[in-house]
């Protein structure tokens, strides 16, 4: 079967990183990690652009796309001490959700039945059900926690008359059975929605969602110390959610939902690397970087290094696990160079 590649744009990988067939596991049977693009926004109910997302967050780095990427801080390159494909877009449509997210969630389950953990590019949050639902079938419905960074909790019922949208996909992996409610992570929420009857069903679900006032008040290392303990009690993985509106506007423009207030990059960046180090990730995605709204390339670059953070902190957890010297943070950078 031909390689289906992009939807939008040239058929690059991400940073270099050799492509395969999501259709084909043999071109990715030795693969740790496969980068999916999920170029989608059919889900949108405010700005739309996020199909333009894949596209953006593969190419956008100032070095060579030669498929290496040395982390200073942790010391390892994810792109060559892991196995990483990109198995291209799936072919998904606005204007049909249903069979878009069903592609999609049978391309997440083909990459994590294969032994890898998929990465997916998004594309609007609406993703996040066939996204999580693809890897709570592989490793069991109930069996995946779900840590969600993002200034919205999508917990919406039926919005403009549909079950889906990027507002509702967590609502709907939890009345699946895909993801358990005392299971569900949600940090660096805020702003006006939603409203107090959504809010009394979470509760009702007993998710766990941290508000930015609770964090700023609390400390985020602090809230991330508990949303971990949760997140690894009675479960096999966990799935990463990353919005990157959970980052404030002014340092995250790109988007279709802007929130002030929220993150800084680097306190989303120090998230997710701690996230991926000390938590057995079993599948991440990246949504909502929308670059029509961009300004210079300043989301898309966040959304690439979020993924390069995740990655290289799985790199160096497996390094660590072979029994050589932990990773440190406080080791100074040229210290045993």
């Amino acid at each position: 079967m031909t390689r289906y590649g992009p939807m939008f744009g040239p058929d690059v990988t991400f940073l270099g990183v050799p492509p395969c067939t999501i259709e084909e596991p043999v071109t990715y049977a030795d693969a740790d990690v496969v980068i999916i693009g999920a170029p989608f926004d059919g889900g949108t109910s405010h700005r739309p652009g996020t199909r333009f997302g894949p596209s953006a967050i593969r190419q956008a780095c100032y070095l060579p796309h030669d498929g290496s990427r040395p982390s200073l801080a942790m010391r390892v390159d994810a792109l060559k001490d892991l196995c990483v494909y990109d198995g291209g877009d799936v072919e998904m449509f606005s204007g049909d959700i249903d069979r878009s997210l069903a592609a999609l969630e049978t391309a997440v389950y083909a990459v994590t039945s294969a032994g890898a953990i998929p990465v997916i590019l998004g594309g609007d949050h609406s993703i996040a059900l066939p996204d999580a639902t693809g890897v709570a079938r592989h490793h069991g419905l109930g069996r995946v926690s779900l840590l969600h960074f993002d200034a919205h909790a999508d917990t919406g019922d039926i919005e403009f008359g549909s079950l889906h949208g990027h507002g509702q996909p967590m609502r709907r992996l939890i009345e699946s059975g895909a993801v358990r409610g005392d299971r569900f992570l949600q940090i660096g929420l805020r702003g006006y929605w939603p409203g107090p009857s959504t809010l009394r069903w979470m509760a009702e679900q007993r998710m766990r969602s941290y508000e930015m006032t609770e964090i700023v008040a609390r400390g985020l290392d602090d809230c991330l110390s508990e949303a971990f303990d949760i997140a690894t009690d009675e479960c096999a993985g966990v799935f990463l959610s990353v919005d990157v509106d959970v980052v404030d506007p002014g340092m995250a423009p790109g988007t279709g939902t802007p929130e002030p207030g929220g993150f800084t990059s680097r306190q989303l960046l120090d998230a997710v690397r701690r996230a991926c180090y000390e938590l057995p990730i079993v599948g991440v995605d990246v949504v909502e970087v929308a670059p029509p709204y961009d300004h210079a390339d300043i989301t898309a670059y966040l959304g690439n290094r979020i993924v390069l953070e995740a990655l290289s902190a799985i790199a160096r957890r497996r390094h660590d696990a072979t029994g050589t010297p932990p990773w440190t943070p406080t080791q100074p950078l040229l210290d045993s160079r």
